[in-house]
C-alpha cells in the first residue's frame, strides 16, 4: 500500500513513503538543480573529439567545488568520480577515464550537485562532433520521450501515465525502452521513493499529488532493451551492443501540473539539435 508523508517530518532515509515537499523544499530543489544545468550547459563547448571523460569529470567536480556543491556520486557506495560518462552502447553509470572521445560518438553525461542538502539530478546526450543520422535520430526519440512523459505529470494521474507516454512514442519509433533502471524520488535523499518506470500503462503505480519530486530519465536503445552490467559493478551496456540514449530532469507535482527544475537557464537542453 502507498503512503505519502510530509517532508518535514520525514526520517532522512528511504522508508518506502512518498514525500510531499512544501514550498521551502521547492526553492531548495530549484537551487540545487540550476546549478547542475548550469555546468550541463558549461559542458556543451567542452565536449569534442580528443577531450578525455576524466577531463570532463575533473570540470564536474572543480565548477561544483567553485559554487559550494558537493558532487553526490563522488564516493557514493563506491563509486569515485564526480559524474557517469556514458558513451555509445553504455546506457548509464559509465566510469570516466583517460580514453579520448572520438569524432561521432555519443555521449551521455549525469551530474547531481548536493546544494545546502538538496539533490539536483539531470543528464543529457552530447554529439562529439559530427554524428551519423542514425545517431541523431536516437538522440531526438529520446529527448521527446523525455518531454512526453514530463507532460503526463499531473497530480490525480498516476505514474505509469509516465511510462505509458514514453513507451508508446518510443516503441511506436521502432527503439525499445529499457526496462532495469528507472527514474526516482529525489530531494534531501539522493534516491527515495517512488520508483519512475519508464513503460507501463496508465493506472498503474502510485497517485502523483502535488508536492512529490522526482527524476525521469529514460533509456532508449535502438536495437533491444536488454543490458547488461560490466564486472566494474556499474557500466550498464546493451548486450546487442546498439546504440543508446538517456536524457534527465528532475520535476515536482504542482497542484496544475509540473515544474521542471533542471532546465537549462541558456536554453541548451538538446545539444546538436534543432531547437
Amino acid at each position: 500500500m502507498v503512503t505519502y508523508i510530509d517532508a518535514s517530518s520525514a526520517p532522512m532515509k528511504n522508508t518506502g513513503q512518498i514525500r510531499l515537499y512544501g514550498p521551502d523544499g521547492f526553492e531548495g530543489m530549484r537551487k540545487a538543480c540550476q546549478l547542475t544545468a548550469r555546468c550541463l550547459d558549461e559542458l556543451v563547448t567542452r565536449i569534442a573529439p580528443g577531450v578525455t571523460t576524466n577531463e570532463i569529470d575533473k570540470f564536474v567536480f572543480e565548477f561544483g567545488m567553485d559554487h559550494n556543491a558537493l558532487p553526490a556520486t563522488l564516493n557514493y557506495r563506491g563509486y569515485t568520480k564526480s559524474c557517469c560518462t556514458s558513451i555509445n552502447h553504455v546506457v548509464c553509470h559509465g566510469i570516466p577515464n583517460d580514453k579520448p572521445l572520438r569524432e561521432g560518438e555519443i555521449i551521455n553525461i549525469d551530474v547531481t550537485y548536493v546544494v545546502d542538502g538538496w539533490h539536483g539530478d539531470s543528464s543529457r546526450m552530447y554529439p562529439v562532433g559530427d554524428i551519423k543520422r542514425a545517431a541523431e535520430r536516437l538522440l531526438e526519440i529520446t529527448q521527446n520521450s523525455l518531454m512526453l512523459g514530463i507532460a503526463a505529470v499531473k497530480p490525480g494521474a498516476r505514474t505509469g501515465a509516465i511510462g505509458e507516454a514514453i513507451q508508446k512514442y518510443a516503441e511506436s519509433e521502432r527503439c525499445s525502452v529499457v526496462r532495469d533502471f528507472c527514474g526516482h524520488g529525489v530531494g534531501k535523499l539522493f534516491h527515495d521513493a517512488p520508483n519512475i518506470l519508464h513503460y507501463g500503462r496508465a493506472e498503474e503505480g502510485p497517485e502523483m499529488r502535488p508536492g512529490m519530486i522526482f527524476t525521469i530519465e529514460p533509456m532508449i536503445n535502438l536495437g533491444r532493451p536488454h543490458v547488461k552490467v560490466l564486472s566494474d559493478g556499474w557500466t550498464a551496456v546493451t548486450r546487442d551492443r546498439s546504440l543508446t540514449a538517456q536524457y534527465e530532469h528532475t520535476v515536482g507535482v504542482t497542484e496544475t501540473g509540473c515544474e521542471i527544475f533542471t532546465l537549462s537557464p541558456a536554453g541548451l537542453d538538446r545539444p546538436g539539435l534543432p531547437a
